[in-house]
């Protein structure tokens, strides 16, 4: 029996998929999780999971730091990104970031069993009219991986928060949290990213193709 956990904050979405995907997969048990910080919860309680499909653009994740924080503390889970973009930059970021697939929204049920089917036995997947055209990571690409997963969830949103050009006062008001700690974590991302002050470390923000801080709330 197979143990899936969807990871969406669109519940109607999660409903008809996990619909989808019980009659393509006998015996099937479906965990759901709707943003990052609950998806990080059923990761660390469910031990045996077969596979976690993931929504880019779930609150809290970040975009792209969501993958790789998951694919740094869960290297052996196989990942899939379902996602309503099509866009060969991030598609190539995905993959590279170790996504095991990609699935577009638009796909039938059976294209994403066919998808999952083919990830399950350890192999990639992505949609045949794309395939040939998603290109890997630079070496540049991987290193900002590495730098931004030895980041915590907070840090980072304090990261995005710089990125859009807030100051510190206006950091700590949007998280509810001292100047003072604003301050210790813009040390430690220093430290962690190996930079000296805000425009490089906004700079390696800028490599994730960010979206307005808005969409983590």
């Amino acid at each position: 029996m197979n143990q899936f956990l969807i990871a969406d904050d669109h519940p109607l979405f999660r409903e008809a998929l996990k619909g989808a995907l019980q009659t393509q997969f006998e015996g099937l048990e479906v965990f759901e999780s709707e943003n990052f910080e609950t998806t990080l919860s059923v990761l660390s309680s469910q031990e045996e999971l077969d596979l976690l499909l993931l929504d880019l653009h779930m609150p809290g994740s970040g975009d792209l730091y969501g993958l790789i924080r998951i694919r740094e503390d869960y290297p052996s889970l196989p990942i899939v990104v379902i996602s309503g973009s099509e866009d060969l930059a991030i598609i190539s970021k995905v993959m590279g970031y170790g996504a095991m697939g990609f699935i577009p929204k638009a796909s039938s049920s059976q294209d994403i069993a066919r998808a999952i089917e083919h990830v399950l036995e350890g192999d990639s997947w992505l949609p045949a009219s794309i395939k040939d055209k998603v290109s890997g990571l630079e070496i540049a690409d991987k290193e900002v991986a590495q730098q931004v997963a030895s980041l915590t969830p907070q840090q980072y949103k304090v990261l995005r928060y710089l990125h859009e050009g807030l100051l510190n006062k206006q950091i700590a008001f949007e998280l509810h949290i001292s100047e003072a700690t604003v301050k210790a974590h813009i040390t430690a991302i220093f430290r962690k990213l190996g930079v000296y002050n805000r425009t490089q470390a906004v700079l390696i923000a800028s490599k994730l193709q960010l979206e307005p801080v808005e969409a983590m709330s």
